[in-house]
């Protein structure tokens, strides 16, 4: 079996902070690259993967402002599209793109719906369903307006996160700063449990972050400590008392959260979108609807069992179990 992996470009895969998507599709590639599958990659050429690495762009546009995202992203598409007749399969991870050649390569496509980024682009999805195989990332970030064959939780490489028993006493916020993430909800979360609150990710919205957030961080009670990489969101999620995730939308999946519960770490969340089927409710963490239940959460924590925490998401969300559905779907399409 060849399979042809498609990562976006965003980043380098894996990232080396930020790029979920990136992680995704290179957790895949090494993930089926250990069952023996003979694997492409299709990424930025200071991608890292054990199998075969295809570029066409050395690095990544935002890391690179040099390089016009939409011009690099075409030649990275058609790049693969041109190579289609020497794969089997093409697993897509870059959004609705590259469906636009799936009718004109007979290669049949995989594609992951990493989440909906507008309404708007249903129309690709629908005008490309019925030659296509979608595949969900859980089941509530489903479209009744689309055909799936499976759905197949996100899966973490465990090699990269630590187990802690004993943490220490700060709740965490890891994610990108953005309202929709609920940021300065973390914050009033922490400041009603009177905790300290440590905040990791990526500013995605400047004016949220200066306007709404910057004016609490003070060093003391609650600390911004940047971007963090591998080895420092290790850390900081294996320590954390709990992980404060009050979304303000339906979030289709929530890397983070599956990695905290890994490292033993509970997750209070907010109840939209996925999380229910990611947090095992009063198990692994609680699902909340509101900042005054989120802290009376808080105050429960100490019921939970982290080695329980970690046999929940070691059970779901693992490279290895995900693995094993994509499998599933590459051979039921292929044997068609």
């Amino acid at each position: 079996m060849k399979i042809a992996i498609l990562s976006p470009i965003a980043w380098q895969t894996p990232p080396v902070k930020y790029g979920p998507w990136e992680q995704v599709a290179s957790n895949i590639a090494e993930g089926l690259i250990e069952q023996g599958i003979d694997v492409t990659l299709f990424a930025t050429g200071n991608s890292i993967t054990k199998g075969k690495l295809q570029y066409v762009s050395e690095t990544a546009y935002a890391e690179n402002l040099e390089i016009d995202p939409k011009v690099w992203e075409c030649l990275h598409i058609s790049n693969l599209m041109e190579k289609a007749k020497d794969f089997d399969l093409i697993h897509n991870n870059f959004d609705f793109l590259p469906l636009s050649y799936s009718r004109l390569i007979k290669t049949p496509i995989v594609t992951t719906i990493h989440g909906f980024s507008s309404p708007k682009i249903l129309a690709v999805y629908k005008h490309f369903n019925a030659n296509n195989y979608y595949v969900s990332i859980s089941n509530s970030d489903r479209s009744s307006e689309l055909n799936y064959v499976a759905t197949v939780y996100n899966g973490i490489n465990t090699k990269d996160f630590t187990f802690t028993l004993i943490p220490k006493d700060y709740l965490l916020f890891f994610g990108r700063i953005h309202p929709e993430k609920g940021t300065l909800e973390a914050i009033l979360i922490a400041k009603k449990s009177k905790r300290k609150l440590i905040i990791s990710g990526l500013i995605q919205d400047e004016k949220y972050f200066e306007i709404q957030i910057k004016p609490f961080i003070n060093n003391d009670d609650v600390l911004y400590v940047g971007n963090s990489g591998t080895t420092e969101r290790d850390l900081l999620l294996g320590n954390a008392y709990a992980l404060l995730h009050p979304i303000n939308f339906n979030e289709p999946f929530g890397l983070s959260v599956a990695e905290a519960m890994y490292c033993g770490t509970p997750v209070i969340a907010f109840n939209k979108g996925s999380m229910p089927e990611l947090i095992e409710n009063t198990k692994t963490g609680f699902l909340v609807d509101s900042i005054s239940e989120a802290v009376d959460a808080v105050n429960k924590v100490k019921l939970i069992d982290r080695n329980y925490c970690r046999e929940w998401a070691n059970s779901k969300f693992s490279q290895k179990k995900m693995i094993e559905g994509y499998l599933d779907v590459y051979r039921r399409i292929l044997l068609k």
